[in-house]
């Protein structure tokens, strides 16, 4: 799926606009770029990692019903618990479920500019408008990463 290279982009601004607006616009586009590139990455990693635990844990039953020798059977049981342990360091369903909702609220508001519509109708300078609701969207999202952050290093070390 390739959402980004299908959404509409923004008006090209025409000579003589704000250049405060055209530079708002980049910084959107450049932003929904990064946290849709983002949500994919850990998408993937956590679907992954999600994916190789099912087979390993499916596989443990198999392998002794048909009379696996304990060792692999104790080494397939502790990978499962390392690609938990990764998962839960590297948090990758939050943060696959947080840029998503990231990049969906900057396109959101790409869209709003983009119609006048919502803040923006009437906005005496919709183009410093944009940037400081993207950049508001932005740092709410990173203060919440660094929030969580902190709490998978706390319960990593617990």
């Amino acid at each position: 799926m390739q959402e980004a290279a299908l959404a509409p982009a923004l008006p090209t601004p025409v000579e003589g606009t704000d250049p405060a607006a055209a530079a708002a616009q980049e910084r959107l586009e450049e932003q929904i770029a990064w946290y849709d590139g983002k949500s994919r990455h850990n998408q993937r990693w956590f679907k992954r990692l999600k994916i190789g635990q099912i087979v390993i844990a499916a596989a443990i039953p198999a392998a002794a019903a048909i009379g696996a020798e304990s060792p692999p059977l104790a080494v397939a049981g502790a990978l499962i618990v390392v690609i938990e342990g990764l998962q839960q360091l590297q948090q990758y369903q939050q943060n696959w479920t947080t840029y998503r909702a990231t990049c969906e609220r900057l396109k959101h508001e790409r869209h709003l500019y983009a119609a006048a519509a919502g803040p923006y109708a009437g906005a005496a300078r919709p183009g410093a408008l944009l940037a400081e609701r993207v950049e508001g969207l932005v740092s709410q999202e990173h203060a919440a990463w660094v929030s969580q952050q902190r709490e998978a290093v706390q319960g990593a070390s617990a």
